[in-house]
């Protein structure tokens, strides 16, 4: 995780240390005469780019007896300046840090320049000093998104898991609360803590917030692997395979699977749509799976236009019945063959009529034909309606964050 934060090391308070080599000679209070000489001799050598006599001087000038706080706070200034010119971020650190801790610092440069030390601390690895100065930030008010990212990242480098884990989901949490989104980048960094912790529902939490963000193939493969590998009885595989074909977490080797179940379920329409988006996603490559999938295609095409010509005989048959299996059976076929809002209006009408096998199943289905009939918002609450079965229960709540 730390090529995310690599980033900030370019500006590791350039800006912030131009303006503390300016802030020490500003007009205020005045240095001792024991240290004065050597001091403006470093102030004279920082103005000609001699940094290393600004150094030389500024140490010094450190060195005399009866300094006074005001003495040393100028000395820290400039050699923190002066570090920085030369590069030497790490010997920068611990005089700026004490002019910031002295308390004579000027409150307009304190925001700058307790950020860019929080910065310079991460970017030497010093990462007790990188927490340490991100949450003053944080808790003063000076907080920003580098600020956030440096605490949790010093962290989970330092091997506090818990505690990144736990700054983190606080800080989604807020956001998410005041209608913001999480950066990817921090969800992320969520995700790898939890696996560092063998925190399973952790991370799985963290696949959803991605997914729920930023729905890219990758997050929704990741969230879906257990389920595609639970060894689910063939009529809940069948489930999660429509789930996966939606957001592209199949192989070619579940296209054939998923047709082949779904011919055995009576949808021969399902298994065409299986095989034809397995056949435009290029997703089979091996030649003998190429050759199994055009002939179930081929098998499912068939089957297809026969069963498809009796739809409407089958809807008007099982719209007379006084229970709602066949309502439903219907609605399930129309489904597969793209005709969604007859599909959402025979599985509600199943639902309606009630004395159903699987009521759960037919609220899950009926969440999926109004997703796809553009009715995401009555999608989400049939989703949530789904109830009984935990594993349905599952698959409903993903499609739901797949509705929004």
């Amino acid at each position: 995780m730390t090529k995310f934060v690599s980033r900030l090391a370019v500006c590791t308070g350039l800006a912030l240390m131009l303006a503390a080599g300016q802030s020490a000679t500003a007009a205020g209070p005045t240095v001792s005469k024991g240290v004065a000489k050597m001091l403006q001799a470093a102030q004279k050598a920082s103005q000609e780019k001699k940094y290393s006599e600004c150094i030389s001087q500024a140490q010094a000038a450190s060195g005399v007896a009866g300094r006074t706080p005001y003495d040393d706070f100028i000395i820290a200034r400039l050699l923190g300046f002066c570090y920085v010119r030369t590069g030497n971020y790490g010997a920068a650190f611990g005089p700026l840090k004490d002019a910031l801790d002295s308390g004579l610092l000027p409150a307009e440069d304190v925001p700058t320049q307790m950020r860019g030390l929080a910065q310079i601390a991460y970017q030497q690895k010093n990462y007790d000093g990188a927490i340490e100065l991100g949450n003053r930030a944080i808790k003063q008010g000076y907080g920003n998104d580098d600020m956030y990212t440096i605490v949790a990242q010093a962290m989970y480098l330092k091997g506090d898991n818990k505690g990144a884990q736990s700054f983190l989901n606080n800080l989604i949490a807020a956001q998410e609360r005041g209608g913001g989104v999480p950066k990817e980048q921090t969800l992320l960094l969520v995700q790898s803590a939890c696996v560092k912790l063998k925190d399973n529902a952790c991370i799985t939490s963290s696949f959803e917030k991605l997914v729920d963000h930023y729905p890219k193939d990758q997050y929704w493969q990741n969230l879906l692997a257990t389920l595609m590998n639970s060894g689910a009885n063939d009529k809940t595989m069948l489930h999660i395979y429509r789930l996966a074909s939606e957001v592209n977490a199949m192989t070619g080797g579940t296209y054939l699977e998923m047709a082949q179940l779904a011919i055995e379920a009576g949808l021969p329409g399902e298994a065409q749509a299986a095989m034809e988006i397995a056949t435009q996603r290029n997703a089979i490559t091996d030649a003998r799976e190429l050759a199994s999938g055009q002939r179930l295609l081929a098998s499912a095409k068939t089957a297809a236009a026969t069963d498809k010509a009796t739809l409407v005989k089958q809807d008007a048959d099982a719209s007379k019945k006084p229970t709602g299996e066949a309502d439903y059976k219907v609605g399930v076929a129309e489904l597969s063959y793209g005709q969604y809002p007859l599909a959402v209006t025979a599985i509600s009408r199943g639902i309606g009529k009630g004395s159903l096998k699987n009521a759960a199943e037919a609220q899950l289905m009926l969440g999926i034909a109004q997703y796809r009939a553009g009715s995401k918002a009555d999608a989400v609450k049939s989703f949530k309606a789904v109830k009984g079965d935990p594993t349905l229960e599952r698959l409903a709540s993903l499609w739901a964050l797949r509705a929004k």
